[in-house]
């Protein structure tokens, strides 16, 4: 429960010789670096039921759900529920409130605005005001707390191509402005949403591992536009925090970097875990997993049927390449140890470390707080706490999507214990 704090000139992603050293968007500045213990503190994971809510056996038809994308709390501690999205389905937000009560729901499919084509992602801000990614609208749609739509907010250059590309994980600020964070490559952004078009600007440029440098856009076959494949990469994990700033890790150590709300890192929060060297017997099995989940992957056409013939050999040369990639892909040498960062809606952070290659469990979580306390560490793979939970609320309240045996989605909500909020 200890920690040594000191402050360092920071200037690059990786600890020497004691020496920690980051470099954010600000440039070279003197940070905390807080030391936590290397010691694993267990920790309860008796958490309170509060409800439950969907499955096969469902009587009421609002909670029988196809397939949950996303959910998340608003202030109040409404859960909404992005419902059957994706290319050719009925997509829907459900509402409920604290206690799994049902509040209303919106949302169809359709070309026009409000009106989903591809619904992709939804976020919440505090205010109940949600977000919705919607690929083939090329933009978002914005509903007001009661459902009622408001306004498209589009991609710059919407309009001449496909698609958006997608901005996976966004996470809404609860600063009162309609702004979200997001990333692009291992760029960490702040996302404006708050006219008719998307802005953006740098929060922070984070550490790019050697050999994966921006080459720029690609060019030419189908073969030169797919990108090279690297196993155990050290990704980008992020989360924004209450007052504005951002919790993040972009190596392969244990190292949590807080910023404030201009993007300038003022803390660095380490505990003493080494990542594991990556063995040949990794790289086959990870390899193999790889090249599993390539084959497996399908293509959808929006609105059904057989795509023209073009585009089903497009799509096969395509795989084609793809596999050729995985068959081709190069390695990092460590496993990198944090595999999923989280902010609780209090602030606290929860910090899963990965589990050995090949293994079904999930791994632990430790749990810190924001000034660099060290809480303990949970154990997941309990019903009180299967994983890392898929939404963090007000009052404790968190949210985990599973299915039951007929695969049907199921949500159940838990209150966290006021010591690891």
């Amino acid at each position: 429960m200890h920690r040594k704090s000191r402050s360092h000139a920071i200037c690059g992603p990786w600890f020497t010789g004691g020496l920690a050293v980051v470099l954010g968007a600000a440039g070279l500045r003197a940070q905390e670096v807080v030391d936590l213990p290397g010691e694993d503190l267990p920790l309860s994971v008796d958490l309170e039921l509060v409800y439950s809510i969907g499955s096969a056996a469902a009587e009421s038809e609002w909670e029988q759900f196809s397939s949950i994308r996303n959910v998340g709390f608003d202030g109040a501690g409404n859960l909404y529920l992005l419902d059957g999205a994706g290319m050719g389905t009925a997509s829907r937000v459900v509402v409920v409130d604290a206690a799994g009560r049902y509040v209303n729901d919106f949302g169809r499919a359709g070309e026009g605005p409000g009106e989903f084509r591809a619904a992709t992602q939804l976020v919440v801000w505090a205010d109940g005001q949600i977000l919705i990614e919607d690929m083939m609208h090329q933009a978002y749609h914005v509903f007001d707390p009661g459902g009622g739509f408001q306004r498209m907010v589009r991609e710059a250059g919407a309009g001449g191509g496909f698609g958006i590309a997608s901005r996976p994980g966004l996470r809404p600020e609860r600063t009162g402005s309609r702004t979200l964070i997001g990333r692009d490559g291992r760029t960490i952004l702040r996302v404006d949403m708050s006219s008719g078009d998307v802005t953006e600007r740098t929060l922070v440029e984070l550490w790019t591992p050697p050999g994966r440098e921006d080459q720029g856009p690609r060019v030419g076959e189908i073969e030169d536009m797919i990108d090279e494949v690297w196993g155990f990469e050290p990704d980008v994990l992020f989360d924004a925090l209450p007052a504005g700033g951002v919790a993040f890790s972009d190596s392969s150590a244990y190292a949590i970097k807080l910023t404030d709300p201009s993007g300038a890192v003022f803390r660095v929060l380490r505990r003493p875990i080494r990542p594991l060297p990556v063995t040949e017997e990794m790289r086959r099995a990870e390899r193999e997993r790889r090249l599993e989940e390539q084959r497996n992957r399908s293509f959808t056409s929006i609105g059904g049927g057989e795509p023209p013939p073009q585009v089903q050999a497009l799509m096969s040369r395509m795989r084609t390449a793809q596999l050729a990639a995985v068959e081709n892909m190069r390695f990092f040498t460590q496993v990198p140890v944090i595999a999923a960062l989280r902010a609780t809606w209090d602030g606290a952070l929860w910090v899963q470390r990965s589990a050995e290659p090949g293994s079904s469990e999930p791994g632990p979580i430790d749990v810190i707080t924001p000034d660099g306390r060290y809480v303990g560490t949970l154990t997941p793979g309990t019903a009180a706490l299967p994983d890392m939970p898929d939404a963090f609320g007000p009052d404790g309240l968190v949210a985990f999507l599973d299915t039951d045996p007929f695969d049907v989605p199921v949500i159940t909500v838990r209150r966290l214990l006021p010591e690891i909020r």
